[in-house]
């Protein structure tokens, strides 16, 4: 997370980019080329349309490093009802939702999106860098086992938060929905999902981090 915010205001709208969580899906560039053009400098120009058509396509932003603040009264960004978990074939986790995510110094970040890292090679973690473009990391991620679980003894809340085990999996609490590129749906409030690339049984951690030497500091 070495990157700083940054911030491009106008009359109506700021648009906020944090660099270090940017995969480069390019939702962006093809929904507005005239506010977002990465060859421009600066690349985000909020005054070159109007603000609720920026505000939905920073919406698509699917990592969260485009986020916005409206500065003329109009409705800021609201979470999906539904907390949901995608599964990328060959790639990362895509969550949307409300979304809480405890980082090791025990700091929280409220999100609304999230691309998490399940190669276990992120430069970023627990956040993906696109590092699984560039290994043979391969997770077809068409059919999977319904492992999710329903907590008990537990008030029922409507955030997902999601905790980094110490060179561990991603620990789920909270309703959460779980699909992949088939049909297949996992649908709970606890469970855990591998993110050091190894797992026989990938989405969910299966302790292979404990015998591969997998380190997330």
């Amino acid at each position: 997370m070495g990157s700083k915010r940054r911030y491009y205001p106008a009359e109506d709208i700021t648009v906020e980019f944090e660099p270090a969580l940017c995969i480069h899906a390019a939702e962006c560039a093809k929904g507005l080329p005239r506010v977002f053009d990465p060859q421009s400098r600066p690349w985000v120009d909020p005054s070159a349309a109007p603000a609720d058509e920026i505000a939905k396509v920073v919406a698509r932003c699917p990592s969260g490093a485009l986020q916005y603040r409206r500065t003329d009264g109009g409705a800021e960004e609201v979470p999906v009802t539904e907390n949901r978990v995608h599964v990328a074939s060959d790639g990362p986790l895509q969550c949307v939702g409300d979304l809480r995510i405890v980082l090791p110094d025990g700091s929280i970040r409220h999100e609304t999106r999230a691309t998490l890292c399940r190669c276990g090679a992120s430069a970023n973690k627990p956040f993906c860098d696109n590092s699984h473009r560039e290994m043979p990391f391969e997770d077809a991620a068409l059919e999977m086992e319904d492992r999710l679980r329903q907590a008990e003894g537990e008030e029922e809340e409507s955030a997902l938060t999601i905790r980094l085990a110490a060179n561990g999996p991603l620990l789920l609490q909270g309703p959460a929905r779980l699909t992949c590129g088939g049909s297949s749906v996992s649908e709970g409030s606890k469970g855990a999902l591998c993110r050091c690339g190894a797992s026989a049984m990938k989405p969910y951690c299966d302790g292979a981090h404990k015998s591969n030497g997998f380190r997330a500091e």
